[in-house]
């Protein structure tokens, strides 16, 4: 097998970034890849979507116009039974994240597309923007001494209360990185699967190749409720991260 053979085969390569034009910014390198082209595709298409399908806002509403309602309202109830009262500020944010996730995910499950959130890269910047969002709300909410105070629960013991304290500390500065690597590692050990099961279908042939590709239907019925699944999980978490910093206990 020839390199060019090996690399088109490679489980790893659908996750290689690729220039669609070059951009350079006072030395950085900002250049337009097909990660972005991805991104730009997920966004417009949550924007189309939701336009169209609720332009007439008709009584009797159209199939396209029960979709969009019911994605809202199923936000909407995320937020305000896990933040609490505060959740209709934050509703634009949470539904962004949702959809936005929710189309990358499932866009590329298509066939000779990209997955953005494959890219820790995508996926860290989306976890560092709700925890900047949590961390200024907290402060806001509770101002600083309060903020420091949610990390030592009431009713620790005085010779516990230091070790307690960095825990707790610990556990609210590493959110972003576990929110990340959660979306990310699902992404990537799912399309990888994917990948070796479609490998396995060429190389074995018509005859003995059914069974993988039964195999394959599943997995990519099963992708695609886990591209569901970690939507609301990446969003379900950010709420009770918030409902957290609103709570007066």
């Amino acid at each position: 097998m020839s390199q060019a053979e090996h690399g088109k085969h490679n489980p790893l390569a659908q996750f290689e970034i690729k220039k669609i034009f070059d951009l350079e910014i006072a030395g950085i390198d900002v250049s337009f890849t097909n990660s972005s082209l991805y991104m730009v595709i997920a966004t417009a298409a949550v924007i189309f979507f939701m336009l169209f399908a609720t332009r007439k806002k008709s009584i009797i509403p159209s199939k396209l116009q029960v979709v969009a309602e019911s994605i809202y309202n199923f936000v909407k109830d995320m937020t305000d039974n896990t933040i609490g009262p505060d959740g209709k500020k934050f509703f634009p944010l949470i539904f962004s994240l949702f959809t936005f996730i929710l189309l990358c995910n499932t866009i590329g499950l298509t066939p000779y597309s990209f997955t953005s959130t494959s890219q820790i890269a995508v996926t860290i910047s989306l976890a560092m923007v709700s925890f900047l969002t949590v961390l200024i709300y907290a402060i806001y909410k509770k101002g600083l001494l309060g903020f420091f105070k949610m990390f030592l629960p009431a009713g620790v013991p005085l010779w516990m209360a230091p070790a307690i304290f960095f825990i707790e500390l610990f556990s609210f500065l590493i959110r972003p990185i576990t929110l990340s690597v959660r979306l990310f590692a699902n992404m990537v050990a799912g399309h990888v699967l994917l990948k070796v099961v479609a490998g396995f279908i060429i190389s074995l042939g018509v005859i003995f190749g059914t069974l993988p590709f039964a195999f394959s239907v599943v997995m990519i019925g099963f992708e695609l409720f886990i591209a569901c699944l970690q939507a609301y999980i990446f969003t379900i978490l950010v709420c009770a991260y918030l409902g957290e910093t609103s709570s007066e206990h």
